[in-house]
């Protein structure tokens, strides 16, 4: 019996006297797919423009050598990535991120223009999800795409939209699982508007046009993401947390929390249980904000566990979409996914680990005293064995090893790009 075996047979023991199944919760954390946002393995280039300027309030820092150029160094970056995570997991793909050699405008990408990305997820078994790219493009260059006063452009993007909800579709035919197609527009200004209701009006009218098709749901999700705020758009964003809700509520799409789009001191946990009595579906866009950057590595802090926590505690996971949103480009690429990655499923494994039966009981009771002593007893339980005999079980590193790997790609595919 390996150290990782013995480590985890005393802690299954000390779980089991709180009355916890570390086997069943683990074969429960095996059911969950983190979509993997693509943009951390090239700084959100994408292959249709090289070299163009992100804009659209996005922006990323550093320059670690080894960055994919292609979408094959991409893929096989991706790959790696997954083979040092335990689990099956999904991709999270950008409109920008077409495979194509010919110059297609965004308003007319198709479906065979992501060939490539279909084979390559239809082989590895994986699913894949969708986001319309608006940002980084001529017609986006002062911010506004579909709340454009300007009727033309604003027509691109409204086509931009439904091309891509195609293209969700297409990946959720293909693959056997539904696309989430998330759709997040920078829209909005440096200086307060004069009249914000005028460009509100301008977006419902826009996404009724890119919702009008109906898709059938086990090809596409439609979700909306909001955000508090953006470089340029500091003082008005459009598509607000309030007006992405509301939306999604009369309309019947998933609304995206994304961990970074709020106030430095707001965090998303406390939203989950307020909005999911009236949505059927959310998406999750896992990312760590520092100040008012929204773009980090998730790390194992506070935070994260507080999502993971109410997402376990409330049933939830198999109405929850989980992807990561963040791009660092001062560490090794490769590294900040992999990071990520068991960040979140570690948060949700302590999650599923803790005594909930036990602590609603105490609850329902008025036992708030035992309530808080058994949530800070269990913080001190073994669940790193745990976590070790989990990656064990599903062939990945355990512990710090996994960074061996990634150095070891670095020197040998990496370092020659």
């Amino acid at each position: 019996m390996s150290q990782v075996d013995k480590s985890y047979e005393l802690a299954k023991e000390q779980y089991a006297a709180f009355g916890v199944n570390t086997d069943a919760v683990l074969k429960k954390l095996a059911t969950v797919a983190i979509s993997l946002h693509c943009w951390q393995g090239d700084d959100v280039g994408g292959f249709e423009n090289k070299g163009d300027a992100i804009g659209g309030g996005l922006a990323v820092t550093g320059n670690y050598p080894g960055k994919a150029r292609t979408p094959d160094e991409l893929r096989a970056d991706v790959e790696k990535a997954f083979s040092l995570i335990p689990g099956k997991h999904r991709l999270n793909l950008h409109a920008c991120y077409i495979d194509t050699d010919k110059k297609v405008e965004r308003n007319e990408i198709r479906p065979e223009h992501f060939k490539s990305w279909m084979d390559w997820a239809k082989g590895l078994k994986i699913g894949v999800d969708f986001n319309p790219t608006y940002f980084a493009h001529p017609k986006a260059a002062d911010g506004m795409t579909l709340t454009n006063p300007n009727k033309g452009i604003r027509n691109y993007w409204i086509e931009h939209g439904i091309a891509c909800r195609e293209i969700g579709a297409a990946f959720g035919k293909k693959l056997g699982t539904p696309a989430v197609t998330n759709q997040w527009i920078p829209d909005g200004m440096k200086d307060s508007p004069a009249d914000r209701k005028y460009f509100r009006d301008l977006l419902v009218e826009s996404l009724d046009k890119v919702f009008a098709k109906k898709i059938d749901p086990k090809y596409n999700l439609d979700s909306i993401e909001g955000k508090l705020f953006g470089v340029g758009v500091e003082s008005f964003t459009t598509g607000s947390h309030e007006f992405y809700l509301a939306y999604a509520v009369k309309n019947n799409k998933l609304v995206t929390l994304d961990s970074g789009h709020y106030h430095p001191t707001e965090t998303i946990s406390d939203k989950i249980t307020s909005i999911f009595p009236f949505v059927k579906e959310i998406l999750l866009h896992v990312s760590r904000g520092v100040r008012w950057d929204s773009d980090h590595v998730v790390i194992l802090n506070d935070d994260l566990q507080a999502i993971a926590t109410e997402l376990v505690r409330g049933n939830f996971l198999s109405r929850t979409h989980i992807g990561l949103d963040y791009f660092d480009a001062s560490i090794n690429r490769i590294a900040a996914w992999v990071i990520g990655t068991r960040n979140m499923l570690k948060a949700l494994m302590i999650a599923m680990l803790e005594p909930s039966k036990t602590l609603c009981q105490y609850e329902r009771k008025g036992d708030y005293t035992s309530r808080l002593a058994l949530m800070e007893e269990i913080k001190t339980l073994p669940y790193g064995a745990v976590w070790d005999y989990y990656c064990q079980s599903k062939n990945v590193p355990v512990g710090i090893d996994w960074l061996k790997e990634v150095k070891k790609y670095e020197e040998d595919v990496l370092s020659k790009r």
